[in-house]
């Protein structure tokens, strides 16, 4: 089996084949119908044909602590290629920079990378009734308004609560807010759509949440987009300006999937599976399926690619930590 991997741009072929089992479990560490699980399930789909006839892949939901529960699991798990693990920017990023005393894994040494699936960026949202118009709108409120307005996320630590801290604490130095950061009174919810429901009802006064979670409220005027957290406008949302055009220069902080393993996956189990995963990202219907649910597909990669990328991915999050002043551990 040939394999296009990124390596200077080199072609390399394969890694011999490695003897799968039968069946492959590949564990989400969230509930099911997120952004997360869909890509999971798209990906176990067209990946299992390319690692042999008799393969099938499942997934297997195993939710709690920001990602962290079902990546404890797979960290645990036998280096057999029984089980993987699709981690997010949450499990493998945020969590572990903002609460490393409650993180039980090192997100990059305790797994075997394999690919990046994909990613994209978070939206400040709010209520359709909101009278913030534009982001700048909302900073002039928090600037004027310390600690008075309300934002939600799906949960201390996670990407959206690292995302906004760090776009407060920038816009707030930008503006020379006292004690150089915005301030506003932060609601962790329980995921996502908990969420983008309190926005509807207007509980809260905004929100950084994943683009996956946010595309349908709206797309369905129910909620808001203010600012997108990449450094350029999505095609999902070509209205919505980037915080960098917003005033927030360089500003980029976005979502991702990335497959890993166990520690210890032999070299033959990694190319194997990095092959089958670019392969899978190369066919025009699963770029598609990822695209509708908010995932945009990566370029091929390596495994070796992929660890550079987390741990690269990880120093982003702990800055964006320092930047904020966050002390969350203990």
């Amino acid at each position: 089996m040939a394999a296009s991997v990124l390596g200077g741009n080199r072609l390399h072929a394969a890694a011999p084949r490695f003897a799968w089992p039968g069946t492959i479990t590949l564990v989400v560490p969230f509930t099911a119908g997120g952004s997360t699980d869909i890509a999971a399930r798209v990906l176990a789909e067209r990946m299992a044909p390319q690692l042999g006839p008799q393969v099938t892949m499942v997934v297997e939901n195993r939710a709690g602590a920001g990602g962290s529960v079902g990546s404890e699991f797979v960290r645990h798990r036998a280096a057999d290629g029984a089980t993987l693990l699709l981690g997010t920017a949450s499990s493998h990023g945020s969590n572990p920079a903002a609460l490393p005393d409650r993180t039980p894994y090192d997100p990059v040494r305790d797994f075997s990378p394999v690919a990046v699936i994909g990613g994209g960026p978070l939206v400040v949202v709010v209520p359709r009734t909101s009278r913030f118009g534009t982001v700048a709108e909302l900073f002039a409120a928090l600037r004027a308004e310390p600690g008075r307005l309300h934002w939600a996320t799906s949960g201390v630590g996670g990407i959206g609560h690292l995302t906004g801290e760090a776009m407060l604490a920038q816009a707030g130095a930008a503006a020379g807010a006292p004690g150089g950061k915005l301030t506003a009174e932060h609601v962790p919810y329980r995921g996502g759509a908990q969420v983008m429901e309190a926005l509807a009802k207007g509980e809260v006064d905004f929100s950084l949440e994943v683009l996956a979670s946010a595309a349908s409220h709206l797309r369905d005027g129910v909620s808001r987009g203010l600012a997108v957290t990449g450094v350029r406008r999505h095609p999902m949302l070509p209205e919505v300006p980037s915080l960098a055009e917003a005033g927030l220069a360089g500003f980029d902080i976005t979502t991702w999937n990335v497959l890993l393993g166990p520690p210890g996956l032999p070299e033959e189990a990694l190319g194997s599976l990095s092959a089958a995963a670019n392969a899978a990202l190369a066919e025009p219907r699963v770029r598609q399926r990822l695209s509708d649910a908010g995932v945009d597909p990566a370029p091929p990669g390596s495994p070796a690619a992929t660890e550079a990328f987390l741990q690269a991915e990880l120093a982003k999050f702990q800055a964006a930590v320092r930047t904020a002043g966050l002390q969350l551990g203990g």
